[in-house]
């Protein structure tokens, strides 16, 4: 009896330092494979300004407009706070944007609101009705499928009835059959956050290299080694930056590719 009573707390003990240490123990075990880079190597907007010996300031370009979501609102995914902030600040500078995946548009709120006047945002997303016939493909993650389904349920968006939804093109439409040889080398910044099965994260990704323009920038959402949910956009990111300048910003799940990088 004493014997299995040790064993026991043996193994609760490895569980309750395992539920402690879990952030760490994945970044142990799932490592990234993706060169990580400060903020301020992804665009000069984002070199720190001395203001004394012993602090450092942000530039006027990257002040934004912003918002935050109360938690009891229940919003369906969403980036961090300083996720957001970088892609705030890189939509000041862009004239033509592109996001794969809506939800419920706080994201492509954000860049509508911090965006040259005459910016086009071009944003595309499933409605729930849609959702209704999709499969699931054999390299699909079930996690990442199911999720891409529960995601789909919005009709309108945050930034609906606001001055900036005239900036905005919502496209309801899959993904795997847009066309985007009608917006060739065309855009300034894509943020590619749709769907995070195999199959559309390649789609997504693909048409966004074609969308790019010489200057432009792309953005990919949940890099996070370990994820369950993020494990299909983890294992593509991998394959990709064998053969593209793929980095992962510091403290956040963005990976981003430049053309002129």
């Amino acid at each position: 009896m004493i014997k299995i009573i040790i064993f026991l707390s043996i193994i609760l003990n490895i569980f309750f330092i395992f539920f402690l240490n879990k952030k760490k123990i994945k970044k142990i075990i799932f490592k990234k494979k993706i060169k990580e880079i400060n903020i301020s190597k992804v665009d000069k907007i984002f070199e720190l300004e001395k203001i004394s010996p012993n602090l450092l300031g942000l530039k006027e370009d990257v002040i934004i407009k912003s918002f935050c979501i109360p938690p009891d609102n229940k919003v369906i995914g969403m980036t961090s706070d300083y996720e957001a902030w970088i892609l705030a600040s890189l939509s000041k500078y862009s004239d033509k944007i592109f996001e794969f995946g809506t939800c419920s548009g706080k994201t492509t709120f954000l860049m509508a609101l911090n965006s040259p006047e005459k910016a086009k945002i071009y944003t595309i997303t499933l409605s729930k009705d849609m959702t209704k016939g999709l499969t699931k493909e054999k390299l699909d993650n079930k996690t990442s499928f199911r999720n891409l389904i529960n995601e789909s349920i919005y009709e309108k968006f945050l930034f609906s009835g606001s001055k900036v939804e005239k900036k905005i093109n919502v496209i309801f439409e899959n993904s795997l059959n847009f066309n985007d040889n009608e917006y060739k080398e065309n855009f300034d910044l894509i943020f590619i956050d749709g769907g995070h099965t195999y199959s559309v994260i390649k789609n997504d990704s693909e048409k966004s290299f074609n969308m790019l323009n010489k200057n432009g920038i792309i953005l990919w959402h949940d890099y996070v080694p370990g994820k369950e949910s993020a494990k299909d956009v983890v294992k593509y990111l991998h394959t990709i930056s064998k053969e593209k300048k793929i980095y992962n910003i510091k403290n956040t799940s963005l990976c981003f590719y430049k053309n002129n990088v």
